[in-house]
């Protein structure tokens, strides 16, 4: 995996993170203030070697590292309600 696959799937991990976190409040507080926070993913195994590898060099002494274990992402759907075609031609 190339730096820059790495860095697009764990903004996108990050991304969809924060979501989570918006909507279960209760996770915030479980997230030290100076945490680095380090995704470990079930479907991804490559992603997640590369990831604790990076979190075992960027380790500063004193500083929190949360590992986010999740099994993957659903796939995106849309969010639209009920939408209608009308054909007017």
């Amino acid at each position: 995996m190339n730096e820059k696959d790495l860095f697009e799937k764990n903004l996108l991990y990050s991304t969809e993170f924060s979501k989570y976190v918006l909507d279960h409040p209760e996770m915030e507080d479980q997230i030290p203030q100076d945490a680095q926070i380090f995704f470990l993913v079930d479907s991804d195994p490559s992603l997640t070697q590369k990831n604790l590898e990076f979190a075992r060099s960027q380790k500063i002494q004193g500083q929190s590292v949360i590992f986010v274990h999740v099994k993957g992402l659903r796939p995106e759907s849309s969010r639209l309600i009920e939408p209608h075609l009308e054909n007017v031609a």
